[in-house]
């Protein structure tokens, strides 16, 4: 696929500065960019690149000023991290939506309803009373169980599992080898010192706009009519466990080997690094960013929290109090040796 210069500013409402009728194949980094190659400039740390980079354009901020000679025609935009991340998704949709029909073996149930332009892979499963809504994409060894219903536009890579009942809205992404909708950790002691299962019952809602990474697992509510809930514009990376009854606020960032609790409520707008640990049947104000291998035991009530370690505390408050562990051991050794000079030494009369 080729475009020109002025098509592709024209797409970013951007201005050229240059030669606006060569020919782009394809997107690089400014510091590894080719001839026919479309790279962008953002951060200032890489600013030397765009004067030996062999780009045949660049994307630029509008008031960006070269200290010398750029070979490359400019693309001038408002923010050119946020429209070369643009083309990357309209790439990403020429690339993902060009398969469609359907490969042979494949199994459709009963009573199910399926939209136009559709791609259902080899060996994919739709169960009975499904509904499945225009341009989406079913790769092979797919698993969608009964009465699950599934938006336009939403992709379902390799190897997704759906179990019953779970719901996925619009323009959705979910990677391969993800679970959505399986039991969640319920066990209830008995006597005997055994566990008996207490079934789950509830589904499994995804709003618009959700990316899920791979091998992430998104578990069913407990009671019927309850539902665990990812809200509208969440990301979530890979290897990700989401408990029952967890309800995620709109535009949440979690990234991998994050650990929710059961009965966790997120807020909007926060960010979770990896490894986080979240305890169950707590709250989590909006815009709270908590740090990597953080563990949060309890709620966090106010708003726009920054929060790193074990218990999690203000990041601040973490780093002071890192300077002061790090030296624990020279500490402990001046200690001892102050404490050998004590004892070596004759107590005072009357001590």
């Amino acid at each position: 696929m080729e475009f020109t210069i002025n098509q592709i500013a024209a797409m970013l409402s951007g201005e050229v500065r240059g030669d606006g009728q060569e020919k782009i194949n394809m997107l690089a980094k400014i510091q590894d960019a080719k001839k026919g190659q479309l790279a962008f400039l953002s951060n200032p740390k890489y600013e030397q690149y765009i004067y030996t980079t062999q780009a045949t354009a660049v994307i630029v901020k509008k008031d960006f000023v070269p200290r010398k000679e750029v070979s490359s025609s400019l693309i001038l935009v408002d923010d050119p991290y946020s429209s070369f991340t643009a083309l990357l998704e309209e790439y990403h949709k020429m690339v993902s939506f060009q398969k469609t029909g359907i490969e042979q073996p494949s199994y459709v149930g009963e009573g199910t309803s399926i939209g136009q332009n559709i791609y259902r892979g080899a060996f994919s499963y739709v169960g009975n009373g499904a509904r499945i809504g225009d341009n989406v994409k079913i790769h092979p060894h797919v698993y969608i169980g009964d009465n699950v219903v599934i938006g336009d536009n939403t992709i379902l890579h390799a190897g997704v599992k759906i179990y019953a009942d779970t719901r996925i809205g619009n323009n959705c992404v979910i990677h391969a080898g993800t679970v959505i909708g399986s039991d969640g950790f319920g066990f209830a002691p008995q006597e005997d010192g055994t566990y008996k299962t207490i079934p789950q019952l509830g589904n499994v809602i995804i709003e618009d706009n959700v990316a899920i990474g791979a091998n992430t697992v998104i578990d069913c509510a407990t009671m019927f009519g309850d539902a665990t809930l990812v809200r509208q514009g969440v990301k979530l990376d890979n290897l990700i466990q989401i408990a029952h009854n967890v309800e995620i606020g709109k535009n949440t960032v979690i990234a991998a080997q994050a650990g929710i609790s059961g009965s966790t409520r997120i807020g909007e707008n926060c960010i979770f690094a990896g490894q986080v640990g979240i305890a169950g049947h707590l709250v989590i104000a909006n815009n709270t960013s908590v740090g990597a291998q953080a563990g949060i035991p309890k709620s966090i009530t106010e708003e726009g929290q920054r929060l790193l370690g074990y218990p999690a505390i203000d990041i601040k408050e973490y780093f002071r109090s890192y300077a002061v562990f790090k030296k624990l051991p020279d500490l402990n050794y001046r200690l001892r040796e102050l404490e050998k000079k004590v004892a070596g030494q004759d107590l005072p009369a009357g001590a």
